[in-house]
């Protein structure tokens, strides 16, 4: 066995993506300056019609780029890890989204931490693009919940999801995922099915960051965010989380009941006291310390990753959190109550209005 180990190479990168001809080469090639090597690059196409393909072959052999009929993000990858044997011929897997831009050493990072079997997946770090007042918000939350978060979460082997952009799989356990899955969010299902069956422990590289292209309309924002919460409650229901004592379980009750305590102080406790008492300013005092806490969270968060263009938007982010809350909400009635999109109705993923071309100082900005 060790031997069989020992001839394989140490690691693959594959990009499934639909309708990505104006990123494509962009992520190609920053993953090759970030230290991966061409020939251990792979893209699955699924379907696109655009000219996804022709951007991809300029860049990698033809034999590194598989085409699929419409899939999903999941299916694609698994009909990929087949045609390029990836189980047989690579000691790790690292999975992306066909949108990123891997920052410096990211794959030189990952080597250096992948070495023996004691995990059996690895995440980096996710961060958003520069981009307009979305991308500032989507950049905050990041820092903030990687940095405070997913440290803990990784401490206590409870990391609740494989962001798709910077997960990496030890090729033996793929055998035992199922990539067949019903869920709106297929990272998020695998993640439970890591935790479930208990393929081993999970590995945070914070210094392997890897950034992302973000909404750039509220509505997009909105609309991925719901089909996120969606995939959450159906990963939930599918997987019976709270109904066993994991870490994983713990993890995401814990989610569960920091919203919940959250909402019903703001929503019911704050204005029945107020109610009760007459003394309504206690209101606007309560909503001014919560935003002044954000303010604080959000300076931190600028100065940690260095972009202190987010508190130009900071008035704005306390409006998107009480739309994150209200997509939360309207997504647990919709699945958890009304019993609806318990399966999934459409395959694949839209990119459309949310794939914009990055320009060479947008590159500059991720190296430095």
């Amino acid at each position: 066995m060790t031997k069989k180990l020992l001839r394989r190479r140490r690691l693959a990168l594959l990009l499934p993506g639909h309708n990505e001809e104006l990123i494509i080469a962009t992520t190609i090639r920053s993953a090759v300056a970030a230290g991966q090597p061409l020939e251990d690059i792979y893209v699955v196409d699924d379907a696109s019609s655009d000219r996804t393909r022709q951007e991809a072959i300029k860049m990698l052999p033809a034999e590194n780029i598989l085409t699929v009929e419409h899939s999903g993000k999941a299916m694609a990858v698994k009909k990929a890890i087949a045609y390029f044997k990836i189980e047989q011929r690579y000691v790790w897997l690292h999975v992306a989204d066909a949108d990123s831009v891997f920052g410096p050493d990211y794959f030189r990072i990952y080597r250096s931490k992948l070495q023996g079997r004691e995990y059996a997946v690895a995440v980096g770090f996710v961060q958003s693009l520069r981009g307009n007042w979305i991308s500032r918000y989507r950049a905050f939350c990041y820092t903030y919940s990687q940095h405070v978060m997913r440290r803990l979460q990784a401490a206590f082997g409870m990391i609740s999801v494989f962001p798709g952009p910077i997960t990496c799989f030890r090729t033996d356990i793929i055998k035992h995922l199922d990539f067949v899955s019903d869920s709106f969010t297929e990272d998020f299902d695998i993640t439970l099915q890591v935790h479930r069956k208990k393929l081993g422990r999970i590995r945070f590289i914070p210094r392997a960051v890897n950034y992302t292209q973000d909404p750039q309309t509220l509505r997009d924002f909105t609309k991925q965010t719901l089909r996120w919460q969606r995939g959450f409650f159906q990963g939930i229901l599918a997987h019976k989380i709270g109904t066993k004592v994991q870490p994983i379980d713990m993890s995401i009750m814990y989610q569960l009941v920091e919203v919940a305590v959250y909402l019903l102080q703001l929503a019911v406790l704050l204005p029945t006291v107020a109610f009760v008492t007459g003394q309504w300013w206690v209101v606007g005092l309560v909503f001014l310390v919560d935003f002044l806490i954000m303010a604080v969270t959000a300076l931190i968060s600028s100065a940690v990753i260095r972009r202190p263009s987010i508190m130009l938007s900071l008035p704005l982010f306390y409006i998107l959190r009480w739309v994150e809350l209200g997509v939360f909400l309207w997504a647990m009635v919709e699945v958890v109550i009304l019993r609806k999109f318990r399966t999934r109705r459409e395959v694949g993923w839209s990119v459309k209005g949310r794939r914009y071309q990055i320009s060479a100082d947008a590159l500059q900005d991720v190296a430095n």
